[in-house]
């Protein structure tokens, strides 16, 4: 006999949700495990408070979870394309090419804002914060130790310049993770961004240019930089035309090609300019898409910081993903997280008391579970239904889990990067975080848009009229 099913009480939606910090807290800080086997653990028990307590079935359960992965299947895919692309822009130059020049922007009287210029430039190349902090980073923090700039005021400004690069790249997995969760596509939701991020970012350089200025004039000693730079013209041919391939996804984002082809020709134009730059062999640009490439000049920081990318590259992101969605399908499917987004949405009062919810909820999530890809994909599930019965595009939503969960997540010692930026940098998290401008403001400024309605879009009509929604 079928079981009669019912809706989950508050306490029994949060049973699962206060299980999983645990599992995460446990297995991740006391030991140093990654995050997949507690979410899966986490997914076992909402299915089984699922099953015994509201009265669902496993078929019932497999089905929202492979509906929830399905959603997210065209982020997989641009994920797995993104490492291939990864593997050939380093091969071909085009990433040493954006980094070198990068470097070359250094003056010592602009520091901090060359040096959120820098961060910002190589983790729009890479599509990773992390990467950018562990090299060019590290060579950062010890320029700024050479002229006197404390490490937490250069640590903020890495910090903002990594994660504005990360979050606005078509290269990050964040980037690509919260359009799914929302329901938009990636070149819609990168655009969207730039209203909230490149104002943000303008702020924080206007900052740190103010801070910067006590220390003009003082003598750079530019031997580390120097050393990166000359591993990078000594191992690849340094070409201004290798600007081509990030100026053509670019112009793709602009002219609203689909994000999967687009990346795709983004990838073999790699390839090709490997061959005519790098002279690589067939084999090289395979290898180097399948399985990243391994850069072996000598340097440590530039070893670290090239030797990435491939399609096996991304699997460990892609099997986060798959964990993660595991657990967010069975909590969606059995109503879960509606009951947790109606209560909060009780506090909430028009457009913007939704994006204030929304910020929180993922700032909450970063705190609690400690892991950024929680806070966009948990918040993203809860919330994708309220914006669309207020009308809201769903690139509102997917922006406002990029402008709260990608940004904190750094500025929480026990968050996974929060964790890994101290690790790397040697600066607890608590110092450098009121000097990380970018992360501070960018939330706010996304906060002000939607209580103002600045550049927060309606659904097309036609969508509205569709489901019958109102227009506030």
């Amino acid at each position: 006999m079928s079981k009669v099913k019912r809706k989950a009480n508050l306490v029994e939606a949060l049973i699962p949700i206060f299980c999983l910090i645990l599992f995460l807290g446990v297995a991740v800080f006391n030991f140093k495990a990654s995050p997949h086997i507690p979410l899966i653990a986490g997914a076992i028990v909402a299915a089984l408070m699922a099953s015994i307590r509201l009265g669902y079935s496993w078929g019932e359960l497999e089905e929202g979870v492979l509906k929830t992965i399905n959603m997210a299947m065209q982020a997989i895919l641009i994920l797995m394309i993104v490492g291939t692309i990864v593997g050939t822009w380093i091969l071909s130059g085009v990433v040493p090419t954006m980094i070198y020049y990068g470097l070359k922007i250094l003056s010592p009287g602009i520091f901090l804002v060359a040096t959120c210029i820098i961060c910002s430039i190589v983790a729009l190349a890479t599509g990773s914060s992390w990467t950018t902090a562990g090299t060019v980073g590290i060579a950062l923090i010890g320029v700024g130790q050479g002229l006197g700039i404390p490490n937490y005021i250069v640590a903020g400004a890495i910090i903002s310049g990594a994660y504005f690069g990360d979050k606005m790249s078509p290269l990050s997995d964040t980037t690509n993770l919260a359009p799914a969760m929302a329901g938009t596509n990636l070149f819609d939701h990168v655009k969207h961004m730039v209203f909230t991020t490149g104002p943000s970012l303008l702020i924080a350089l206007i900052i740190y240019g103010f801070i910067g200025i006590k220390y003009a004039g003082k003598n750079l000693d530019p031997s580390s930089i120097n050393q990166i730079l000359t591993a990078l013209s000594s191992n690849f041919n340094i070409n201004l035309l290798l600007f081509i391939p990030p100026i053509l996804v670019i112009a793709m984002v602009v002219m609203k090609v689909p994000a999967i082809p687009g990346l795709i020709g983004g990838s073999v134009v790699g390839g090709l300019f490997a061959a005519i730059f790098q002279k690589s062999s067939i084999g090289d640009i395979i290898n180097a898409a399948h399985y990243g490439f391994t850069s072996e000049t000598g340097v440590e920081a530039v070893d670290n910081l090239l030797s990435r990318g491939g399609l096996d590259g991304m699997m460990w992101t892609v099997s986060l993903i798959l964990c993660a969605l595991t657990l967010g399908g069975i909590l969606e499917k059995t109503g879960m997280l509606e009951v947790i987004a109606e209560s909060i949405l009780k506090l909430a009062r028009g457009t913007g008391g939704l994006v204030v919810a929304t910020i929180f909820s993922c700032i909450f999530v970063n705190l609690v579970t400690g892991e950024q890809y929680l806070s966009i994909v948990i918040p993203g599930r809860m919330y994708k239904d309220a914006y669309r019965k207020k009308g809201l595009h769903p690139k509102n939503l997917s922006r406002a889990l990029e402008d709260s969960g990608t940004l904190t997540s750094p500025l929480i010692p026990w968050n996974t990067c929060g964790a890994y930026m101290f690790a790397t940098l040697g600066v607890n998290p608590l110092a450098y975080l009121p000097f990380a401008f970018m992360n501070l403001i960018n939330p706010l400024v996304s906060i002000f848009y939607g209580f103002t309605g600045i550049t927060m879009e309606k659904l097309p009509p036609e969508e509205m009229l569709k489901d019958d929604l109102v227009i506030e």
